[in-house]
């Protein structure tokens, strides 16, 4: 019934270019001499692992939250989406923008956002409550069309994005929103605000569902070092943005064989599933075939390589810092 969607951003160093103001980082304490970036916000279905949609903008001109509304406003397919976002996405303009398409949302919020939210200093270790809000561009109580509910009022002032609300005008935008709050750790909480049912989605399957959300951590690993979209042939952010989504086409055209071929379970512990790497070699290594070349048996040859699913397994992640390639093989 329901289709999982992931979106997050991710980020690629490009050639570096210190006259672009649009995508040059200057030296800091990452990189010496600086550094040029794009950034990417993307749409992906978690359950047939391919890439649905993406925006892709500069780094200097980064916006999450714009970008994550223009995905939202495009979504093409029909069904019951679920987007399924970190906090970095956490905003009143996204959630608007998702229930006016009839999208569901799933979004980590911080602590400090849930406490505004709930107007509470402190948060108890577990709940499901609703939030009954009500968004307005003014302060003044005189001009409060509900003054019986007056402490159910947000405030977002003229430099915050809200597109159904307009810059000066007194109009009211009311949001309904459920937030949910569980332990994912000895001592570690989170918090998700979303738009499900609580009777079909209880607090657990809320945990499961954000859990579900590192496919798409997973798949930029593929993207950017299996298929290569950490190396660039341009040098331009125009001819880089081409690279970027051919390289997406590239990921689901894999993605769509992986998902068909059916992998042979041992009598073992774990149930095992298809080595999506090297299924995205041998996909590559096929469409590149010259036409006198005899084609590999494709599916067999991914069915033959598999890896166990080990859902216990966690490990901290690793923020690392990637050097841009350069371009010392051209010569002329």
């Amino acid at each position: 019934k329901y289709n999982l969607v992931a979106c997050d951003g991710c980020e690629f160093n490009i050639a570096r270019n210190p006259d672009d103001p649009d995508t040059f980082h200057p030296p800091s304490g990452k990189s010496t001499k600086g550094f040029n970036m794009l950034h990417t916000v993307s749409l992906y279905d978690i359950l047939s692992k391919r890439y649905l949609d993406c925006v892709v903008q500069t780094g200097r001109n980064k916006n999450e939250f714009r970008a994550v509304c223009e995905l939202t406003d495009r979504y093409p397919y029909e069904g019951f989406p679920v987007f399924i976002a970190d906090r970095g996405f956490s905003s009143y303009n996204f959630f608007a923008h998702a229930m006016e398409k009839g999208i569901f949302f799933l979004v980590r919020a911080k602590d400090i956002n849930v406490q505004r939210l709930l107007k509470i200093e402190t948060l108890s270790n577990h709940f499901d409550t609703c939030a009954e809000i009500i968004l307005s561009r003014t302060k003044s109580k005189k001009k409060m069309k509900c003054p019986d509910r007056a402490g159910q009022y947000g405030y977002i002032d003229c430099k915050t994005a809200f597109d159904y609300i307009e810059k000066g005008s007194n109009d009211e935008y009311p949001l309904s929103l459920r937030i949910v709050r569980f332990e994912v750790a000895d001592g570690v909480f989170e918090n998700i605000i979303t738009n499900l049912p609580p009777d079909e989605f209880p607090a657990d399957e809320i945990n499961r569902l954000y859990h579900m959300r590192w496919e798409i951590e997973t798949s930029f690993r593929d993207l950017k070092h299996t298929i290569g979209t950490a190396n660039f042939h341009s040098t331009k952010p125009e001819y880089i943005e081409q690279e970027i989504r051919s390289r997406l086409i590239l990921f689901n055209f894999c993605a769509v064989i992986a998902m068909h071929v059916v992998t042979a379970q041992k009598n073992t512990k774990h149930v095992y599933r298809v080595n999506f790497a090297m299924a995205m070699k041998i996909c590559h290594h096929f469409i590149r075939l010259r036409d006198k070349e005899p084609p590999p048996d494709v599916e067999g040859l991914i069915g033959s390589y598999t890896l166990p699913i080990r859902h216990e397994r966690n490990f901290a992640r690793r923020h690392r810092f990637q050097l841009p390639a350069g371009f010392c093989y051209r010569f002329s």
